[in-house]
């Protein structure tokens, strides 16, 4: 009886030991009750473009391309009419303004022919557009060859009436279906308008030819003839 009495003692011994030497549990990790809030990056506002009315204060007065006389009109806008200006040039002598005729486009109208409704080194300088070349009508002359198989070589004349609308540097090139190329040619426009130009070629046989205008500068265009060339023996 005593030995077991001693033992149920070094086993309650040993347990407290045990117990003793063992580390105690972590305690739970806390988390936050509430979360950052977001950093919040600035909003830039957007600038509100400038608009001032402007009237028409001459009989008639022409809307340009650009800011200048040596611009094509693209409109004519009457005594009276409200204008909205949009822009100026950098001598405030010129207003771009919304085109009343064209919807969604612009136009530039003269300040001397123009009461202004607000202070207008408030609108911001626009430059002035691209001059392109708008169009080139190519003719052949004569369009249409039948002569006697011994009566080559033959000739023919191009000429191509060129519209710019504002002033520009043209250079042009002409090639032909019998594989010759020009040289590049130059014309200078001082102002918006048509100006001619012309060349020649020779055609040594029958057959279906061709010539092409080539419009290099200030703008890439490309105009094309044809015109046939027959012979009886």
């Amino acid at each position: 009886m005593k030995r077991l009495v001693l033992l149920a003692g070094l086993i309650l011994v040993l347990a407290g030991c045990t117990n003793r030497n063992t580390p105690p549990p972590p305690e739970p990790t806390a988390f936050p009750t509430t979360m950052p809030s977001p950093t919040l990056l600035p909003v830039t506002p957007t600038a509100t473009p400038v608009e001032i009315p402007v009237q028409v204060t001459s009989e008639t007065a022409n809307c340009r391309f650009g800011p200048g006389t040596v611009y094509l009109s693209l409109s004519e806008i009457r005594n009276g009419r409200s204008l909205i200006a949009v822009g100026r040039d950098n001598t405030a002598t010129w207003w771009q303004v919304e085109d009343p005729i064209n919807p969604g486009g612009f136009c530039w109208i003269s300040a001397e022919v123009t009461e202004e409704g607000g202070d207008m080194q408030q609108l911001p300088v626009a430059a002035a557009p691209l001059v392109t070349i708008t169009k080139a009508d190519l003719r052949v002359e004569p369009n249409r060859i039948s002569v006697g198989c011994d009566q080559f070589p033959q000739t023919v004349f191009f000429e191509a009436a060129i519209d710019a609308n504002g002033p520009t540097l043209l250079t042009w090139q002409w090639e032909a279906s019998t594989g010759v190329v020009s040289d590049v040619g130059t014309l200078i426009y001082e102002e918006a308008g048509t100006q001619v130009i012309n060349e020649f070629y020779r055609i040594n046989a029958p057959n279906e030819y061709w010539v092409k205008l080539k419009i290099l500068t200030p703008n890439e265009l490309v105009e094309q003839v044809t015109f046939p060339v027959s012979c009886t023996p």
